[in-house]
């Protein structure tokens, strides 16, 4: 063989296993990043969920807590503001600033729900009515549902960021724009709490 041709074949199998491993990185990273989005529309799923509980709780609420109208407003009001956040954030779950924004409307819903359920303690009958037990247990089901998808979410984030940061594969994901995503996270401490259902 020629020193030509060895050349041009050396060359050859460099550029094609180049090329290789660029089409297994990249398509890597399009399958972690499906994961995660796929992780954030069960966190929307879940929320969901929520938003469509809350009116109902503050219908069955409302004919007991006659006196506490801003209370009720300030609940679906928050979960309106929360609804819109997550429908913005669902467009893609990429965008930190959408989910900060989702974080916030979850935080401030959060707090209102916590001050309704606060004020109902002083309402016994609201306490015993069936109805309202009922939905309670179901949001008390979805918050530890919406907790679980906050997890997976997060988890699928981390293993995205996590192979997109390491080298060469950050390289890849600077030429086709495979951006850092954005845990989802509480960043006030009064949100990290729990809202607390009894009845």
């Amino acid at each position: 063989m020629s020193p030509i041709l060895i050349s041009f074949l050396v060359l050859f199998a460099f550029v094609l296993i180049v090329v290789i491993m660029l089409v297994k990185t990249y398509n890597r990273l399009v399958i972690l990043r499906n994961q995660f989005h796929n992780a954030f529309s069960q966190i929307d799923i879940q929320l969901k969920r929520r938003y469509d509980l809350i009116p109902n709780l503050v219908e069955t609420a409302k004919a007991f807590m006659k006196y506490e109208r801003d209370t009720l407003e300030a609940v679906i009001a928050a979960r309106n503001q929360a609804a819109t956040a997550c429908a913005s954030a669902a467009i893609n779950p990429s965008d930190g600033r959408a989910l900060g924004q989702l974080a916030q409307a979850e935080g401030q819903l959060r707090g209102v729900m916590g001050r309704l359920f606060a004020v109902s303690e002083a309402y016994p009958d609201l306490k015993a009515n069936g109805n309202m037990m009922q939905l309670t247990e179901e949001l008390t089901s979805t918050e530890n549902r919406v907790t679980f998808a906050r997890q997976a979410y997060n988890d699928a984030v981390t293993a995205f960021n996590n192979v997109r940061d390491a080298f060469p594969t950050n390289i890849i994901a600077g030429m086709f724009s495979f951006h850092k995503a954005s845990l989802f996270e509480i960043s006030v401490p009064e949100e990290r709490e729990t809202v607390r259902v009894s009845f």
